[in-house]
């Protein structure tokens, strides 16, 4: 999903706030994303780049409504890709400051070159191709090779040099395993065999990961794009001041920008995008309020990455997720919901704690009424919840997403300000569309020979865009007034894809050498041989193997890598299948906010002035049920209760075509072990907060904290335990504040 940055406006927040630059949190956004500059280009060079960027998102857009093949669909896809980010980010650093832009040069258009030619050489000859995967012809492996190449160097060119130098690592062990001793060794393989299996074959490049990001990733960037142009990102900020804004509770502003990071990460999809677009307006606000630099930094990245945790959007590789697995992307959604109210009930408690514990007070946020910004925008919920509403009655994922795309496009007409486009264009697009679908037999036979009938509503739909996009075109070509926001939607679209659909690319390559040589079965195995076959210590292993990987490379790449390195270790010791992935899909998120790199509580840090490594640990107490959790629904078998999964995986609760939503597992052990779970995290609360009904003690905080540890483990006999602790806590504290005659606050 995209990186979004909306420009949230300091005007009705009042005097809680102070102004900081669109350019300071771009420049922040930038050094702690992507670990990549991007040029300002100007120009030929800046047209090129917004309209190539532009027609990416076209291209996934015409390919939820018409058939292209896999074999042309995903190298043409990735030749898109690889090109704009030739143009997009330089080939070295340069300053800013000295420099006020850097166009391509000839490396930059040799590299564009170079991918194009190899990736539409498969496109045009890919039937022949697939008779030689083993044994390739001289021309297709050089292709292949440059190809290759090309990927790699995109990925360093967007995401820094971790995780091409790993993928260059895994091609040379494939290459020379044969010289390898010992339980690493295996017998080593052509230069021609791997370049086959990754340029030839719907592996490597065009696996899975790249299938996803091509198809539901890209979908979801533009939704993101459209939201955010429309005015959406800025009405949920809104909201969420006028809803929690005005409490009169000195935990109110932490609470408030909590809830507004898990509303704007709906648009930006990104935990340090949101973190630093959601820290430009609240930090202020926090400070005014006392909180600290780098209390404050961690309660801004807790908001950040939680978006990225939690229904109706989650992380980019929740729909790998739901591509491996073979369900729909909203039975991801389903097993995400219960771990989300933990995650937003913990944030909640611990800012609470911490709030009384500091003598923060409240600061009244100077925003319009809930009511009246509800009535003039609360049409932009509509198409928040449209994904999930669509797929619950049965949608494909990429025609929900469309549609979804579709409505909030046609919301933007409701007030003036957002409008993506003139009246007119819209009108003319209308009347397009209508006249499509209603003479589609007529246009039919006419554009038989393209192939691209009217079938669908959805078709008429798509053209009716598609017409107004030419439309605003024409009229910004005409007044010279630049480009019109739907063209500045398609562009941030297509942009937002670039850096994931090469991370995708890339580790798709590191997976196919791993599935090649049996690294994967190996090292799974001796994680659970290490752990000597205990659940609690190959959950542990796993979980470190993730935090080391999640160091060097981004959240998708590394779920993807750890998906066929730990989740078979996962599930041999018996976690359910959907535990397992979800277990490495936190796990992978939570990179953003685990020390020492922690990229979300980096940026906050940088944002307002504290120190980053203090910063890191306040993000990480404020995140900890997100790490806890997941060894909960992995470590016994009604932990993934917590999924609403049964210990064989089975969903409890999905939905059928033709049977509608379907009830079944055990809803009383759902429901046990989702009430002690809430114990458990209110527990941890008071343990890492440090406060009951007025600030504990050392001896208070042990008990109740580990008390909480126990109550997360299901099971019965760690449940009494942990309840004992609880109460043991709670009585001791009860009596140490009566006996002091102190009165709780």
């Amino acid at each position: 999903m995209q990186s979004s940055t909306p420009n949230p406006s300091e005007k009705d927040i009042g005097e809680a706030t102070e102004v900081i630059s669109d350019s300071k949190v771009s420049e922040l956004i930038e050094e702690f994303e992507s670990e990549a500059q991007t040029r300002e280009l100007k120009g030929n060079w800046r047209l090129i780049v917004g309209v190539g960027s532009a027609l990416l998102s076209v291209y996934a857009l015409f390919w939820t409504q018409y058939n292209i093949g896999t074999y042309t669909y995903r190298p043409s896809f990735l030749a898109l890709v690889l090109s704009l980010s030739f143009l997009i980010y330089p080939f070295g650093k340069y300053d800013k400051k000295k420099s006020a832009y850097l166009n391509p040069n000839i490396i930059d258009v040799l590299c564009v070159i170079g991918a194009i030619i190899s990736l539409f050489y498969l496109v045009f000859n890919y039937e022949a191709a697939l008779q030689r995967i083993v044994n390739p012809t001289a021309i297709e492996i050089t292709m292949g090779i440059i190809a290759i190449a090309l990927t790699l160097e995109s990925a360093r060119r967007t995401t820094g040099l971790a995780l091409p130098i790993i993928a260059i690592v895994f091609i040379l062990y494939g290459l020379f395993g044969n010289l390898v001793e010992g339980f690493f060794g295996h017998r080593g393989y052509r230069l021609d065999r791997i370049v086959g299996q990754n340029y030839l074959t719907l592996e490597g490049l065009f696996g899975v990961p790249l299938d996803v990001a091509a198809t539901f990733i890209v979908l979801f960037t533009i939704y993101g794009a459209v939201l955010e142009y429309s005015g959406a990102g800025k009405f949920f900020l809104d909201w969420a001041f006028a809803a929690l804004g005005k409490s009169n509770s000195g935990a109110g502003p932490g609470r408030t920008v909590t809830m507004a990071g898990f509303l704007l990460g709906t648009v930006s999809g990104s935990g340090v995008a949101t973190t630093v677009t959601l820290g430009a307006l609240a930090w202020p606000m926090l400070k005014k309020a006392g909180y600290g630099k780098e209390t404050a930094g961690g309660i801004l990245s807790a908001a950040g990455i939680g978006a990225t945790l939690s229904p109706p959007t989650l992380g980019a590789a929740a729909f790998i997720i739901a591509e491996y697995l073979k369900i729909s992307y909203l039975d991801v959604l389903i097993m995400a919901m219960i771990p989300t109210i933990l995650y937003y009930l913990s944030c909640f408690l611990m800012i609470e704690a911490d709030s009384r514990r500091m003598g923060t007070k409240a600061v009244a946020a100077q925003t319009e009424s809930l009511m009246a910004l509800t009535l003039k925008y609360g049409y932009h919920f509509t198409s928040l919840f449209a994904v999930a509403i669509l797929m619950a009655v049965g949608m494909s994922a990429y025609m929900a997403v469309f549609w979804s795309i579709f409505i909030a496009f046609l919301l933007s007409f409701l007030r003036p300000e957002p409008r993506l486009s003139s009246v007119r264009a819209l009108a003319i697009g209308a009347v397009v569309g209508v006249a499509l679908w209603f003479g589609r037999s007529v246009f039919n036979q006419t554009l038989d020979p393209l192939n691209i009938e009217i079938r669908s509503e959805a078709n008429a739909a798509f053209w009716a865009m598609m017409v107004t996009v030419l439309v605003a075109c024409f009229e910004g070509w005409r007044s010279k007034g630049g480009a019109a926001p739907i063209l500045k939607m398609l562009e941030s679209g297509g942009k937002g894809t670039v850096s994931i659909a090469s991370t995708t690319a890339v580790a798709g390559v590191i997976v196919s050498i791993i599935t090649l040589t049996g690294l994967g079965t190996r090292l799974s195995g001796s994680i659970v041989a290490l752990a000597g076959g205990n659940v609690l210590l190959t959950v542990l292993f796993a979980a470190l193997a993730l935090w080391v990987l999640g160091l060097a490379v981004p959240v998708t790449a590394s779920y993807i890598i750890a998906r066929v390195m730990i989740w078979p270790a996962l599930t041999k010791i018996g976690v359910p299948e959907p535990a397992a992935d979800m277990f490495i899909f936190y796990y992978a998120v939570l990179a953003d906010v685990t020390p020492p790199t922690a990229l979300a509580p980096a940026a906050a840090a940088a944002l307002t002035g504290g120190k980053p490594y203090p910063t890191m640990m306040m993000a990480w107490k404020y995140c900890l049920p997100a790490f806890l959790v997941p060894i909960m629904f992995t470590i016994s078998p009604e932990g993934a209760s917590l999924l609403l999964v049964d210990a064989a995986g089975k969903l409890a609760l999905s939905y059928n075509p033709d049977l509608g939503w379907v009830f079944q597992g055990n809803w009383w052990l759902i429901a046990q072990t989702f009430f002690t779970s809430i114990v458990a995290v209110a527990a941890i609360a008071m343990g890492m907060g440090g406060w009951i009904l007025r600030a504990a003690n050392k001896i208070e905080r042990v008990l109740a904290g580990v008390g909480g540890i126990l109550l997360l483990y299901t099971d019965w006999r760690t449940d009494v335990i942990g309840a004992v602790l609880l109460i043991a806590a709670i009585v001791l504290h009860v009596i140490r504040v009566r006996s002091q005659k102190i009165s709780p606050a």
